[in-house]
């Protein structure tokens, strides 16, 4: 049986992942699910120039919490097994830290909600440092 890894990264959530998972469970594939909202740093972008690194921590808080109570809301109605927890740092760099930490059986990316180039960048990236298998849902 496997152990996923979900990483929630946009604000539309990841709710092709975790239908993906429920679909698993139900077939008898899956144990456990972990979900993790990956948080970037504050600092990193353009708007801190214009916002508290506070004000702009809330706002992202926000929005994740919304995104991962959808996602969250998918796995309890099919009885999905699962735990989060939310992390800070590069997205890549997280989630193959994480998963190789944790020792996950794979990783399942929703980028639906992500443009093009950031969809691809990320799974380059994430092929590159994981040890885990990725699998992207679009």
């Amino acid at each position: 049986m496997l152990k996923l890894l979900i990483p929630v990264l946009g604000r539309e959530g990841a709710l092709e992942a975790a239908r993906h998972a429920a679909f698993l469970f139900a077939e008898k594939c899956v144990a456990q699910v972990e979900l993790i909202e990956v948080l970037e740093e504050v600092g990193e972008g353009r708007a801190v120039a214009f916002q508290s690194r506070a004000a702009l921590r809330r706002s992202e808080k926000l929005s994740m919490r919304d995104a991962l109570t959808r996602t969250c809301a998918v796995l309890d109605d099919a009885g999905v097994p699962y735990r989060w927890k939310r992390v800070f740092g590069a997205p890549e760099k997280t989630i193959a830290a994480y998963a190789a930490a944790h020792d996950s059986d794979l990783v399942i990316l929703d980028a639906s909600g992500l443009g093009f180039f950031r969809r691809w960048g990320i799974l380059a990236r994430l092929w590159r440092l994981s040890p885990k298998p990725i699998t992207m849902l679009h």
